[in-house]
């Protein structure tokens, strides 16, 4: 038994020691014969680079290591880098591409290039290519050659390399951690942007004598996708920090999503306007579910145009900010509505749709007289918007963008309104109408105490409707507001005081003089009335917008120019009665005090003559 065992113990030493000088063989062998290929293999790179670039790029490295064992090898100090002469050459002829590329990184890995498949078929097939921390500059300069080029190359690189590869095939390209440095060349000065912790994964590249024709691959690949975690960077003013969490983009499916988006100002509400000294919109915008569908990257790569069929926001807030007791600023703020700020982006944008979906809206002002801040607010917001666009071709089918939206006024009353904007027009013409519902008036008291001076005692809202056509400078339309029951009491700010307080005696006169209570009323006619708002000079759009219909309301429930002024001169007369009330008061009180004084001196005299005959 035991010289059973002894035996069993030294076949398997033989065995052992008969693998281990196999493997020291093999390794040997590799180490000589990756020795001899590296000079073939360092050539091939570089001429295969060449010529499936038609001499536009060419590499250099400074070292490479193989492993013809494991099928691996890597290359080191890696560049991959155009030649402007080239360059110059093919803008001649014509055939330049709009984007040229310059690569550089510390580490490239070829894991599993099938030797085998190469020596015996000739071709070069790679499970992964791998790169780590490279940086990437892309140049873009738009040539007119290049309109309405397909995604796919005019001559087949199959040509380029059938000399010596009858296929070339990469499975999976991982670029990881990239440092990613955009450089516009289209302007006077060239524009740079800039982005870090990017991963981009190239699949399924194909060099081959079909893989050209084949419409179902982009740039001779399958897929692409694109991965951006944590991204935040600061707006060119510095007001603002912009952040991305988590963007996902694939070619095969061409959506792109966002998980979160947030556009942060800096400052707190009150400090936002100090720190520029006047007052100005302050923006808080904030987004947990964004996505982008039926995105074309290749003409986003080719001419920098953003074209989506379809754009979903939901679940997020967009918050508006103005200290009204800040000096404005002084110069007007035209041209600054929101179709006239999308034709001044520099990138070209062409979204066929974009959906809304629980988004909540706030306007704010600090108000100079009340010393309070009212907020307006538009809560879980749904609906959509129709050619959102800047792109000439798109504004001359359709120079309309409009929007429908359904939303909740003070979380209350719900609101259908559209919105119809004029992409081409030189005065920002745009108009709105809408219908708002039943709600109890007084939770508007968050926005009319504040900014009005008024607060709403009772109504009820039974039926609001409004049109409206406005431009840069003015708002014109008619307005229908159905109402019962209105009572308020007008409001002041005394000093020393923090609140609000009651003026009586005003809120009387209102009601009774200026208010007409019910709209129907007693004679069941209707009062509507007409808009005409002029547009302050450095308004936004928002206070625009709230100005316009706030002006329709005073007017609907009868607080016109005329009654105001009648209730003014009614007050000034109940003021003067005052004052003429007071003023015989007065002077009944000297009198009273002169009888006094009289009758002292003569109980005086009395006393003195009474002393005098004793």
């Amino acid at each position: 038994m035991i010289e059973k065992i002894r035996k069993n113990k030294r076949i398997l030493i033989r065995i052992g020691a008969g693998l281990l000088l196999l493997l020291l063989i093999m390794g040997l062998t590799s180490r000589y014969l990756a020795h001899k290929f590296k000079p073939l293999v360092k050539a091939q790179i570089k001429e295969l680079v060449l010529r499936s670039t038609d001499s536009l790029y060419h590499i250099e490295f400074t070292g490479i290591r193989m492993n013809l064992l494991t099928a691996n090898a890597s290359l080191t100090g890696v560049k991959v880098i155009p030649d402007l002469r080239i360059f110059k050459k093919l803008i001649a002829l014509k055939k330049a591409p709009n984007n040229i590329y310059h690569l550089e990184l510390e580490k490239m890995e070829i894991r599993n290039f099938h030797l085998y498949t190469f020596l015996r078929h000739r071709k070069l097939n790679i499970a992964e290519l791998r790169l780590d921390h490279p940086d990437v500059v892309m140049v873009n300069q738009q040539f007119d050659f290049n309109e309405d080029k397909a995604p796919m190359p005019n001559t087949s690189p199959y040509d380029y390399i059938s000399e010596y590869l009858k296929e070339f095939a990469i499975h999976t390209v991982n670029l990881n951690n990239i440092s990613f440095k955009y450089i516009n060349n289209n302007g006077v000065k060239p524009q740079a942007d800039s982005v870090k912790n990017l991963n981009i994964t190239l699949k399924d590249y194909l060099i081959d004598p079909y893989s050209s024709r084949d419409k179902s691959r982009m740039y001779l690949l399958k897929n692409v996708v694109i991965k951006l975690n944590n991204y935040t960077f600061a707006t060119p003013d510095s007001l603002y920090h912009i952040s991305l969490n988590q963007l996902d983009f694939a070619t095969s499916t061409g959506k792109l999503n966002i998980k979160s988006l947030g556009v942060i100002p800096r400052y707190s509400e009150m400090d936002f306007g100090k720190s520029l000294g006047y007052s100005k919109d302050r923006y808080e915008i904030r987004m947990s579910d964004l996505s982008l569908e039926g995105i074309n990257l290749p003409l986003y790569i080719l001419k920098q145009e953003l074209l989506a069929k379809e754009m979903t926001i939901a679940n997020g807030s967009v918050k508006v900010f103005n200290n009204k007791a800040l000096p404005p600023l002084i110069r007007e703020k035209i041209g600054r509505f929101p179709h006239q700020l999308l034709q001044r982006v520099s990138g070209k944008l062409s979204i066929q749709k974009l959906n809304l979906s629980n988004v909540g809206i706030s306007y704010s002002e600090f108000d100079t007289d009340s010393q309070q801040k009212g907020t307006i607010t538009f809560e879980n917001t749904s609906g959509s918007f129709s050619n959102v666009t800047n792109m000439p071709k798109d504004k001359a089918k359709n120079p309309w963008m409009t929007a429908s939206l359904t939303t909740y006024l003070m979380g209350r009353g719900k609101l259908d309104v559209n919105f119809k904007f004029n992409l081409d027009a030189k005065d920002g013409a745009f108009s709105y109408s809408g219908v708002l519902g039943r709600m109890d008036g007084r939770a508007l008291n968050r926005i009319t105490r504040p900014l009005g001076m008024i607060a709403i005692k009772s109504g009820e809202v039974k039926r609001l409707e409004f049109q409206v056509d406005a431009n840069d400078r003015e708002a014109n339309g008619n307005m229908k507001f159905e109402y019962n029951e209105l009572s308020v009491n007008l409001l002041k700010k005394e000093a020393g005081e923090s609140r609000l307080v009651r003026q009586g005696w005003m809120s009387f006169l209102a009601n009774a003089m200026i208010l007409n209570p019910n709209n129907p009323g007693i004679d069941g006619k209707l009062v509507t009335t007409k808009i005409h708002e002029e547009r302050a000079k450095n308004g936004s759009f928002f206070h625009f917008i709230w100005k316009s219909l706030f002006q329709g309301i005073k007017y609907s429930v009868g607080v016109t120019e005329e009654k105001e002024q009648k209730i003014k001169t009614q007050i000034a007369k109940f003021e003067q009665m005052k004052l003429d009330r007071e003023a015989r008061q007065a002077r009944r009180e000297k009198r009273r005090l002169m009888r006094e004084k009289r009758q002292r001196e003569r109980l005086k005299a009395r006393k003195g003559h009474q002393q005098a005959n004793r």
